[in-house]
C-alpha cells in the first residue's frame, strides 16, 4: 500500500510472511533516482512481518511528475516470488508501479464506514476505474485518498468473517496473549469455545450496576461493559484485529479461506449462510482495490468502530471500560492494530519513539511486555498529524483528546479538548486555505442534533450515538470560535464522515463582509448506509423546521452562521444523499469553485450542486 508520499520522503506499508530486507527503488523515465530506505518491522506472528519501509530520496522529487517504484528483496528466492505478486499490481500495458507527488492538490478522494457484510457494493472500486481512466487517457489518477474514519469494524463482525479471521490467526501464526479476568486464559481458547460464534457478548465482561449511569441503562445486577448492539462478534485478541485489516486489505489470504456453517450452532446457521455470500461478494474486487492502493498515496484516521462502537463517548463510559481488564486489554488491542496497520504509515517518523518499544513488545518468541506497550499507547497524543500540501491537510484525533464533562458521567464528552484545540487553531494562523479532516461532522444535520440532545438531557446520550461537535458548550464555543477569528484561512474547506449518509454545506459568517469560505463536504460510507425511510423522514423535517426563514435558528449555538445545504444533483427535495459512496473534491487553483461529488458504489456519479435558489437553501445556525 502507497502511504506517505512527499517531496522528501516515499514510504510503503507491507506484510511479509517471512523476515525480509527490502530495498525501495525508484526511477523516472528509466532515470534511477539516488536515495536510501529506511524499512522498519514489526512481527506480528510467526509468518507475519509488518513493515513500514521509506525512501528518502538525495534530492527532494519534483512535484507533478510521475515516478516509477520497486521493491528489491536481498534473497533472490524473495524477489522471483514479489515479481509474480507485482503483477497483480500492475495496469494494462504497464511494467512498473507509479506515483506523483502533487504539485497543489485538486483532485482528493475520501471516505469512511467500510462494513464488510454491508449489503452495499465496495465503493473503494471506484478508485482503482479512476486510474484505469487514466492509463486509457482520460484524466489523471486522483492526488490521494483519505479514509476519514471505521477502516474496519472491530466491533460488529460477520460470522463468516469471524471464521476468515481465525483461519489467517492460525495460517500466519499471529501471537496470542494471555487475559486476566476473562472466561477463557487465552487468546488461543476462543477459536473452540462454544461462544465463539454470534455469543461472544457471554464473553465480554459485565459489571455489576455500581454507578448512576449504569442503574439509568440497565437497571439490572449485571451489564455488558461495551455499549454495541452488535458486539456478538466482537474481536478480542490483537491477532484477530491484525488479521482483520490483512482480510480488508488485500485479496492474498481469500484463495484459502473456506466457510463451515456446521461450526455455529443451528439457531444461527440461516443468517451465517446469508453473510457468506455477502462476504464472499466483499472479497471478489480486492485484487481491483488493492492494486488501487498500490498506485494512490493513502492516509487514514480512526474512528469508534476501528476500536469499539462510542469509544470514549461519555466520561462514563471510559470509567466503566478502563476500569475492567479485558475491556480495557480489547481496546488497547484494536488500538495497537491502528498503530500497526493505520496509523504509523501516515507519517513514519512520528513514531520513532513507539517503535523503538514496539520492538521490546513483539519478538520471535511472542508477545513479551503487551500490558507496557498498551499502556504507552493510551499516553499517546501524537495521532493527528498534517500533510505539506497546498493547501495543507489536517487531520484531527477525535478520539483520544476529548474535553470530559465534570458536571456529569453520562454527558457527552468534547470531541476535542481545549489544549489540543488551540493547538489546531495555532497551525492555521496565515494559511490562504487548508482542509481539514473532521471524522464526525463539524456542522451536522440540525434535526439529528437536536434529538440527541434530548436523549442526552434524559441521561441517554448512549442511546442515539450523541457524538457531535455541538454536544459539549466548551468544544462547541472554541471550533466556532476558531471560525469566526479574523485571522481563520479565507478558504476552509472540512471533510467528513462516520454518519452513513452524504451532504453538502457552504457556511458563512452572519454580519461580516469578509467572511471565510467555509465548505464542508461529508461523505459516508464507503460501504454502508443509513435506514432508508428514517433518513427520508430526517431530511424531509430537517428542511420544514430549520429552513430559512424557521425561528428555530434562533436557539442554536450556530446562530450568526448562514449554513446553506448543497442539493444532490440539484435535487431540492433532498439533501442527504443515502448511499454507499467515495467522495470526489475536485479544487481549481484559487479554490472559488470547489466541487463536491459522490462516487457512487453502483457505478453513478452524482454532484452536490451550489447552484441554489433562495426557496431551496437553508440558512440555519
Amino acid at each position: 500500500m502507497l502511504r506517505h508520499t512527499a517531496r522528501g520522503s516515499v514510504t510503503l506499508w507491507l506484510v511479509t510472511s517471512e523476515p525480509a530486507d527490502i530495498t525501495i527503488t525508484l526511477n523516472h523515465q528509466h532515470t534511477v533516482v539516488a536515495g536510501t530506505t529506511t524499512d522498519r518491522v514489526v512481527q506480528a506472528g510467526e509468518h507475519a512481518f509488518i513493515h513500514v519501509t521509506t525512501f528518502t530520496p538525495a534530492q527532494h522529487l519534483t512535484a507533478g511528475v510521475q515516478y516509477a517504484y520497486a521493491l528489491q528483496f536481498s534473497h533472490d528466492a524473495q524477489q522471483q516470488r514479489w515479481q509474480v505478486q507485482q503483477q497483480k499490481l500492475l495496469y494494462e500495458g504497464c511494467q512498473q508501479l507509479t506515483f506523483s507527488v502533487p504539485a497543489k492538490l485538486n483532485n482528493v478522494l475520501h471516505g469512511s464506514c467500510r462494513k464488510p457484510h454491508a449489503p452495499q457494493t465496495d465503493s473503494l472500486v471506484r478508485v482503482d476505474e479512476l486510474i484505469c481512466n487514466e492509463h486509457s487517457g482520460g484524466p489523471a489518477r486522483p492526488d490521494l485518498l483519505l479514509m476519514t474514519g471505521d477502516q474496519i469494524y472491530a466491533d460488529d463482525v460477520a460470522g463468516p468473517m469471524l471464521q476468515a479471521v481465525l483461519q489467517v490467526v492460525e495460517r500466519l501464526g499471529l501471537f496470542h496473549e494471555s487475559l486476566t479476568d476473562a472466561v477463557v486464559e487465552s487468546t488461543a481458547e476462543l477459536a473452540e469455545h462454544p461462544y465463539c460464534y454470534y455469543q461472544r457478548q457471554q464473553i465480554l465482561p459485565r459489571v455489576a450496576t455500581n454507578t448512576a449511569l449504569s442503574k439509568l441503562f440497565f437497571g439490572a445486577k449485571k451489564k455488558p461493559v461495551f455499549t454495541s448492539v452488535n458486539a456478538q462478534n466482537h474481536l478480542i485478541g490483537m491477532a484477530e484485529v491484525i488479521a482483520m485489516y490483512l482480510l480488508v486489505w488485500s485479496d492474498e489470504l481469500w484463495p484459502d479461506i473456506t466457510f463451515d456453517a456446521a461450526r455455529v450452532s443451528s439457531a444461527q446457521q440461516a443468517l451465517f449462510s446469508k453473510e457468506a455470500t455477502v462476504i464472499e461478494h466483499f472479497a471478489a474486487p480486492l485484487g481491483k482495490i488493492r492494486r488501487a492502493l498500490a498506485h494512490v498515496p493513502v492516509y487514514m484516521i480512526f474512528d469508534d468502530h476501528d476500536v469499539t462502537d462510542d469509544w470514549n463517548l461519555t466520561r462514563g463510559w471510559e470509567e466503566e471500560v478502563y476500569g475492567h481488564q479485558l475491556s480495557r486489554r480489547m481496546v488497547g488491542n484494536a488500538l495497537a492494530g491502528y498503530w500497526l496497520c493505520q496509523g504509523w504509515a501516515n507519517q513514519p517518523d512520528t513514531f520513532d519513539a513507539l517503535h523503538a518499544q514496539a520492538k521490546h513488545n513483539f519478538t520471535a518468541s511472542g508477545l513479551a511486555a503487551h500490558e507496557a506497550f498498551i499502556d504507552t499507547l493510551f499516553d499517546w497524543d501524537q495521532w493527528h498529524y498534517q500533510l505539506a500540501t497546498e493547501p495543507p491537510v489536517h487531520v484531527l484525533d477525535t478520539r483520544t483528546q476529548r474535553w470530559r464533562s465534570e458536571s456529569s458521567l453520562n454527558k457527552p464528552s468534547g470531541l476535542m479538548d481545549w489544549e489540543a484545540l488551540c493547538e489546531f487553531q495555532h497551525q492555521l494562523i496565515g494559511k490562504d486555505a487548508v482542509i481539514v479532516v473532521s471524522a464526525a461532522p463539524i456542522y451536522g444535520v440540525k434535526l439529528i442534533e437536536v434529538i440527541q440532545k434530548l436523549f442526552t438531557m434524559a441521561g441517554k446520550a448512549l442511546t442515539v450515538d450523541a457524538e457531535n461537535w455541538m454536544a459539549h458548550k466548551g468544544t462547541a464555543s472554541v471550533i466556532l470560535n476558531i471560525f469566526r477569528h479574523y485571522k481563520t484561512p479565507p478558504h476552509f474547506i472540512i471533510l467528513s464522515g462516520d454518519v452513513h449518509y452524504s451532504f453538502v454545506y457552504d457556511v458563512r459568517l452572519r454580519f461580516r463582509r469578509n467572511s471565510p469560505q467555509i465548505i464542508q463536504f461529508t461523505c459516508s460510507g464507503i460501504k454502508n448506509t443509513f435506514p432508508d425511510t428514517l433518513i427520508r423522514w430526517l431530511d424531509r423535517l430537517n428542511q420544514w423546521f430549520y429552513s430559512a426563514r424557521s425561528p428555530l435558528n434562533i436557539f442554536t449555538r450556530r446562530r450568526n452562521m448562514s449554513v446553506n445545504e448543497r442539493h444532490p444533483d440539484g435535487d431540492d427535495d433532498i439533501a442527504l444523499l443515502n448511499r454507499a459512496a467515495l467522495g470526489q473534491l475536485l479544487l481549481d487553483p484559487e479554490y472559488e469553485k470547489v466541487r463536491c461529488i459522490a462516487l457512487c458504489s453502483d457505478g453513478e456519479t452524482v454532484e452536490f450542486s451550489s447552484e441554489l435558489t433562495n426557496d431551496t437553501a437553508t440558512s440555519r445556525e
